[in-house]
């Protein structure tokens, strides 16, 4: 079961009130391709970078076992460069500049060998280069995909055309609440849900991530964390994650997506103790066995008898 990545490939440059780091590897289909392939060996990356993109960076990917041949590089531009500046509650943002350079002029088109993909992966892009991906894909088995308001406040009919092709849209709280004009996260995702995907994952940055499947909701914590120093990419990350873990397990039913929320949640978690994607380069088995099991401690509670409570109009009776 092959995984498609289609989205950004950047140079990240950030401040936190934690440090800084200029021209860093990051976008969209970085963090998706680096998360999905600890759980798939086979994931396909179709982006654009530009006369100025890092050999070493390149190297990154390629050691990482990320398929390359979907790559192009536009000689006559430089890539797609973003900053941003992020205060102490790590919610606060100032984006410092945005250059578009290759992406401006980017036409994703996939290799053939790419187009019997099974998972699909859209990363944050104009929702019209979303459709056109999936006009090549032949069959895909699962859609996951990702938007942002600006997509959703200049391109809502092109977004309504996507979301009626997806079975996983993945937004964060202010995303979700625009989409469906809907203060309310519950009626929002189900209003999400009526647009066409079958499943809503809305992310609640440090309060977790809410899942709806259908007519189910499953609630993720987020794990405590003593140290965060950039939180960009924890959201791909989470998506790409999930991703190979259900490429793992060969089916997209309730409880293969509640297992694949947590795995999204443990990766995620890792991402933001370090600047970039630098965390995702070499974790181990055992380190994401232990992060998934401490979400496990999480939530566990022991069960309570209720007939050895007393508690206030607690129907005793035998």
């Amino acid at each position: 079961m092959s995984i498609l990545v289609v989205g950004t490939v950047a140079l990240d440059s950030v401040e936190t009130p934690f440090g800084t780091a200029h021209r860093l590897l990051g976008g969209s289909a970085t963090y998706l391709a680096l998360a999905a392939r600890y759980f798939w060996p086979e994931v396909r990356l179709v982006a654009v970078v530009g006369r100025d993109f890092p050999e070493a960076y390149r190297q990154v990917l390629q050691q990482a076992g990320v398929d390359l041949e979907g790559l192009v590089v536009n000689a006559q531009e430089d890539t797609f460069a973003w900053g941003r500046r992020y205060h102490y509650d790590l919610n606060e943002r100032d984006t410092l500049y945005t250059h578009l350079n290759a992406l401006a002029t980017f036409d994703p088109v996939l290799p053939a060998a790419y187009r019997d993909s099974q998972i699909v992966c859209l990363g944050n892009l104009d929702p019209h280069l979303q459709q056109r991906v999936l006009d090549q894909v032949e069959a895909p088995a699962f859609v996951i995909c990702d938007t942002m308001n600006y997509w959703i406040e200049h391109t809502p009919e092109a977004l309504r055309a996507v979301l009626r092709r997806v079975d996983c849209l993945v937004v964060n709280d202010a995303e979700a609440r625009q989409l469906a004009a809907e203060p309310n996260l519950i009626r929002a995702a189900r209003k999400i849900q009526a647009m066409g995907p079958r499943i809503v994952i809305i992310k609640k940055g440090e309060h977790g991530a809410l899942l709806f499947f259908e007519e189910e909701i499953f609630s993720a914590p987020a794990y405590p964390l003593e140290d965060v120093f950039d939180p960009t990419g924890a959201g791909d990350t989470f998506a790409g994650a999930m991703a190979g873990f259900l490429a793992t397990q060969q089916c997209f039913d309730e409880a293969a997506l509640r297992q694949a929320v947590i795995y999204g949640s443990a990766l995620a978690s890792f991402v933001v103790e370090r600047f970039g994607p630098e965390r995702l380069l070499a974790l181990t088995p055992e380190e994401i066995a232990q992060r998934v099991a401490a979400f496990r401690r999480l939530t566990m509670f022991p069960e309570v008898d209720l007939q050895t409570l007393a508690l206030p109009g607690l129907n005793h009776a035998t």
